[in-house]
């Protein structure tokens, strides 16, 4: 049985569809605005407490998905939460209709003339987000930013309009709003359009940043898992996606704001603050870098996904020390409570048995990722405790060794786990492969100088780690053990501390 053929459903998503005006239009059709922004618009309309649906604008060419169920489509809800398995069914209406831009660009235009519309969502990929030198008069323009500038350009010519736009990228780069408006403004510039439309954009166009946080696979790409899917919910849904439980979205903002996203208040994952930063630290560090430090020694050892990392009892209490006794004690928040519950929220999201999170996938750009979500934290945990981080000093070695490729095929490196080739893909691949070629592994000096080339490396870190004192020491004693050359306790590498 198809979705709209549940008479009951039919009849709910008409009256929806007939009593709520479009107040959203969103660039973008991916599975983490149906999964998370749309998500919250939804349950908002179910309590009465939001009361609009979302145009939607499809930049890609072809057909409009959904277009045969109404854009109705069932959210499956699978994860964990404080150890309690959560599984919930959704279904949402939230969307009215999608437009094509390339096919409908005067309809997308004509959406701005709209009082009602009042917020601009996108996602839209960071590639999204770039400044690209381009006639916005295009029908369509190529890039987002130029189509929402001719957007905005439409609404900014109703003599009428007095309600202001609130604009929410989220695009998962820092400053994801005030990048926008700096792109719009470039574009302004080039296009010639004039400074009167730049004092209407500062007046009347409020740029939010934002974060977005919650895995969103879609539909299971398991053609059984898919079908017993169904079976349980009675009726096919080609537009079924799935999610994990957990969900955030801070964004950036003032009182008008919080007025004119009213849906924020049915759920308390939606956060409207004066500084999303605190929340950008803790995902950072706590989320991604645990992901970084812990998941090269669980690959390693021959595990495959995060799920099955935190099955296995040494590789979870790993992941559990970093994050809980290491990463934690560094955030700097004052709410060192909310710091420590997000962090078994994290841990919780790991065990996740829904969510098929591949190990090789998130050791991609690593030595980047170890730059960006790492060094501050081993510099924090020196600030404060003065002494190495151990499971980060073990993590920070798995790295190492993960970076040890012993083949390189046409400009790509591949490392051996066990017998299996796996491929690194690293801007610094090249580095460590050279690296590495002159190491003799079966001699403890050779291993230190690998390491202490690595540590000392300013143009990987922007600093040089051999200076804080006794980490190079752990990480050398734990690469040792890593490639069975455990040193006995008499003969552990000890160099001049350096501080």
């Amino acid at each position: 049985m198809n979705l709209l053929k549940k008479t009951n459903l039919v009849i709910l998503h008409k009256k929806i569809q007939e009593e709520l005006p479009e107040k959203v239009i969103q660039f973008g059709t991916g599975v983490l605005l149906r999964g998370l922004p749309d998500y919250f618009i939804n349950k908002a309309n179910e309590q009465n407490l939001f009361n609009g649906k979302i145009i939607v604008v499809k930049s890609t060419d072809g057909k409009l998905e959904g277009q045969e169920q109404d854009f109705l489509y069932t959210q499956v809800i699978e994860g964990i939460e404080k150890g309690r398995i959560i599984e919930e069914t959704n279904l949402n209406y939230s969307i009215s209709r999608v437009l094509s831009a390339s096919l409908q660009w005067e309809e997308v235009l004509k959406t701005a003339k709209k009082p009602q519309i009042q917020i601009v969502i996108s996602n839209t990929t960071e590639v999204g987000l770039k400044y690209t030198e381009e006639s916005i008069f295009q029908t369509p323009p190529t890039s987002f930013p130029a189509k929402l500038t001719a957007w905005l350009l439409e609404r900014s010519k109703n003599a009428l309009q007095v309600n202001p736009i609130v604009i929410i990228p989220t695009e998962l780069i820092s400053d994801n709003g005030a990048k926008l408006k700096e792109i719009i403004l470039k574009l302004i510039d080039f296009n010639h359009i004039g400074n009167d439309f730049k004092q209407w954009i500062h007046d009347n166009c409020i740029f939010c940043n934002s974060l977005v946080d919650r895995i969103v696979p879609g539909k299971p790409k398991n053609e059984q898992e898919l079908q017993e899917i169904y079976q349980k919910l009675g009726y096919i849904d080609e537009q079924l996606i799935m999610s994990e439980a957990y969900a955030l979205w801070a964004i950036e903002g003032n009182e008008d704001v919080q007025r004119i996203l009213s849906f924020s208040k049915t759920d308390e994952r939606v956060i409207i603050t004066h500084d999303i930063n605190p929340y950008k630290e803790r995902k950072l560090r706590l989320l991604n870098g645990t992901h970084t430090i812990s998941v090269p020694l669980a690959f390693l050892k021959g595990l495959n996904t995060v799920y099955e990392a935190m099955s296995d009892k040494e590789i979870s209490n790993f992941f559990t020390k970093v994050a809980l006794e290491e990463i934690s004690p560094t955030i700097p928040i004052k709410n060192l409570e909310s710091v420590k519950a997000f962090g078994e929220e994290v841990l919780d999201r790991f065990r996740n048995p829904y969510i098929v999170h591949r190990l090789i996938d998130i050791t991609f750009q690593s030595t980047m990722k170890m730059k960006m979500r790492n060094v501050a934290t081993i510099q924090r945990y020196y600030e404060k405790f003065n002494k190495a981080p151990l499971h980060i000093a073990k993590g920070f070695a798995a790295y190492l060794l993960f970076m040890r490729a012993i083949e390189k095929v046409d400009n790509q490196y591949f490392g051996n786990r066990r017998g299996e080739k796996y491929p690194i893909i690293d801007d610094s691949a090249s580095y460590f492969y050279e690296l590495w070629q002159k190491v003799d592994i079966q001699k403890e000096s050779s291993v230190l100088e690998l390491a202490k080339e690595v540590l000392s490396n300013q143009m990987l870190w922007d600093t040089d780690l051999t200076l804080l004192n006794g980490f190079l020491e752990s990480v050398v004693n734990e690469l040792l053990s890593l490639l069975r050359l455990p040193p006995k306790p008499s003969q552990e590498v000890r160099l001049e501390s350096r501080v």
